[in-house]
């Protein structure tokens, strides 16, 4: 997502006439276990209001939807010596995969944003407890039983079949995708024209043609050039390490894959055997 689409995404969040089970408002950071908290109950919140996505903004006045800034920038943040992302996901059941957007909406004004996803099938908790946004407050999911079983009931399609990027054009399936290495693996000659190859993914699952082309997970997971592409599976990246000795005391080097796993097997193995 693109500087001008995050300015437009903040814009359009705060004419939402006020905070909700899926919007929340915030100036300033308080505590990390305060955004796990609020991660768990939007993305429930967003399940039972049936949107996709939740979104939890910093630098948003909440009563007057004000664009206000602030001082806190979640990407640099962290808790002791870690991350506060990745410590943020390592707490949370089922590990959905949140996205933080940051940047100066002008000189003066810094916003940080949450992306967080509608949860699928189960609540997700956060340190082993599951939260809920009734109205504008956050309370815990357990003491409302009639919301927890709405989440229970909803069915997600397999991962697979997931959309991992949406409202593309005919050219942005090759930009993404690795087209030669899926006819390559299959030992199937490369069609002669694009519309033949999107045609293909298409039959195969691996693209879904609507009002424009949609990318599956399925796809970008295996053929990704780049899996930060992709705001849904770039956490899923595959991580390598190679230890001294027996024990994970001290770290001789490290590899994070960034591309999809079918593209990238063959110079993750010789990096292994290196």
């Amino acid at each position: 997502m693109t500087k001008n689409n995050q300015k437009d995404l903040l814009i359009e969040l705060t004419k939402q006439p006020a905070e909700s089970e899926w919007v929340e408002f915030k100036l300033n950071f308080h505590s990390t276990e305060e955004i796990g908290q609020r991660i768990s109950a939007l993305s429930n919140g967003a399940c039972i209001r049936n949107q996709s996505t939740a979104y939890l903004v910093f630098g948003v006045e909440d009563n007057t939807h004000s664009i206000k800034g602030t001082t806190f920038r979640a990407k640099q943040y962290k808790k002791g010596n870690e991350n506060l992302e990745h410590w943020l996901s390592t707490r949370l059941n089922p590990r959905i995969d949140f996205t933080i957007y940051e940047f100066d909406y002008d000189e003066n004004r810094h916003i940080s944003i949450f992306k967080i996803p509608a949860t699928k099938n189960q609540p997700v908790e956060f340190l082993h407890q599951a939260y809920i946004r009734v109205g504008s407050v956050t309370r815990k999911l357990n003491d409302f039983p009639e919301k927890q079983a709405k989440i229970w009931k909803k069915n997600a399609g397999p991962f697979e079949t997931e959309i991992a990027k949406d409202n593309l054009y005919t050219a942005d399936i090759t930009k993404y995708l690795s087209a030669e290495t899926y006819f390559d693996l299959l030992n199937l000659p490369y069609p002669s024209t694009q519309k033949a190859v999107i045609d293909k993914f298409i039959n195969e699952g691996l693209v879904v043609k609507k009002s424009a082309y949609a990318i599956t997970k399925l796809a970008a997971i295996l053929f990704a050039k780049n899996l930060k592409d992709f705001d849904t599976i770039a956490r899923k990246s595959v991580r390598v390490i190679v230890y001294k000795g027996k024990n994970k005391v001290e770290t001789k080097r490290e590899q994070i894959g960034s591309k999809g796993y079918a593209l990238g097997f063959t110079g993750l193995v010789d990096w292994i055997a290196g």
